[in-house]
């Protein structure tokens, strides 16, 4: 069977290495193109030697929408207006899009999902397989629990970090909300500050800690008098998002064109 070619954006940074190094070791796929901005360092340079694993002859340019043309997959980790406008270039060339870009707001997912009625696009805010896990589990709880628990979700990043709360906190929230079956623009308290009053019964509440190097921690807290649950995943690397973003690519492969997210590719139940 012939390997799945995948082309990287942002293949200088450490997302993007990360996926170099991942797509390198799973068995049928390999990297054919890869992408920076221009003006990069990187540019130029060959995407197996940044990312450490030696010359894999395939070269870094700085014409990401080229790639499209000549992947079956391209993966994105990047900010929101590039993912956006790969999007289209996805759908252009009928090129699978695996994103797992954080911080889009409701127009840019919008238009995600109008680029996915010409292509596959899979778009998760976090690609980590366990952290899908724990979005269902957030939900199955939340379902089963009344608003005498109050549901608090904690997490923590690195410094160079530019988005808050970050894309799966926001997505334990979506997940906490749909087991309530209410809306987290309605319930959500994503900062408090200052004299905030008592804390709103049914209110989904978010903290965000910032420092080091911290790959991502999440903690979802249903807490009640006298008792509480704690539902926390710990990322020590940032190759489980790599992993996960080469699964779901191998998975879309035969897929029609559609949007899909994570608990499609691990078939994971949404109720």
């Amino acid at each position: 069977m012939t390997d799945m070619k995948i082309g990287v954006v942002g293949a200088g940074g450490r997302m993007g290495g990360a996926v170099v190094r991942q797509v390198t070791d799973t068995a049928g796929c390999v990297v054919v193109a890869a992408s920076e901005i221009a003006g990069s360092p990187a540019v130029g340079r060959d995407a197996g030697e940044l990312a450490g694993i030696g010359s894999l002859g395939v070269a870094v340019t700085d014409d990401a929408a080229a790639m499209f043309g000549r992947a079956d997959a391209v993966i994105e980790f990047s900010a929101p207006d590039s993912t956006v406008a790969h999007a289209l270039d996805a759908a252009a060339a009928g090129c699978i899009h695996i994103i797992g870009t954080t911080g889009l707001d409701s127009e840019q997912e919008k238009a995600l999902r109008s680029a996915a009625q010409k292509t596959a696009i899979v778009y998760a805010p976090n690609m980590s397989l366990a952290v899908n896990i724990l979005f269902a589990l957030t939900r199955q709880v939340a379902k089963m629990l009344d608003d005498d628990f109050d549901i608090e979700i904690v997490e923590m990043h690195h410094r160079h970090k530019v988005d808050a709360p970050s894309g799966t906190a926001l997505g334990l929230g979506r997940a906490a909300a749909a087991g309530r079956g209410v809306s987290l623009d309605d319930v959500g308290v994503l900062s408090r500050q200052g004299q905030t009053g008592a804390r709103g019964r049914g209110a989904i509440g978010f903290a965000t800690l910032r420092g080091g190097d911290v790959a991502g921690e999440h903690s979802v807290i249903f807490a009640a008098d006298g008792e509480r649950i704690e539902l926390t995943h710990k990322a020590t690397s940032r190759q489980i998002f790599a992993r996960g973003a080469v699964r779901a690519a191998l998975w879309a492969k035969d897929k029609d064109s559609a949007l899909y997210t994570m608990f499609d590719v691990l078939d994971l139940p949404v109720d």
